[in-house]
């Protein structure tokens, strides 16, 4: 289990170094302000909320409660959150229909901020 949250949510902090770049290079001249600042928040919150669970899953061995259940929620929270950013960002730039993908996003942010409250709450618990 650490081995497989390790891994995704290095890979996910790699992902979110590379589309940084790509954002502050080539992207600034292409979206408009307003987009941009999107795409920035999903770098940063995507960053993150990856390097959380990267320190969480090194050191599970500290916690005296499952994690499984808890880094999951986090890794989909966080990637539901990011991702419906990217594409909002994109269909918009496209001129798509992004009416589908609005509610993604902030049902990213609740599994995120939800499972963020339950570690909490059993960190302090046990």
């Amino acid at each position: 289990m650490q081995k497989q949250f390790v891994f995704f949510s290095g890979l996910a902090i790699m992902i979110s170094i590379v589309l940084g770049a790509m954002g502050a290079h080539a992207l600034k001249d292409i979206l408009s302000p307003e987009q941009f600042n999107s795409f920035e928040v999903a770098v940063k919150y995507q960053g993150f909320l990856s390097m959380g669970v990267f320190i969480i899953a090194l050191n599970t061995d500290r916690f005296s409660f499952p994690l499984k259940r808890i880094l999951t929620a986090m890794m989909i929270g966080m990637l539901l959150f990011s991702a419906s950013i990217y594409l909002l960002v994109a269909f918009k730039h496209l001129h798509f229909t992004t009416a589908f993908i609005g509610p993604i996003t902030p049902i990213g942010g609740s599994i995120t901020i939800i499972s963020w409250i339950i570690f909490l709450y059993r960190l302090i618990k046990n």
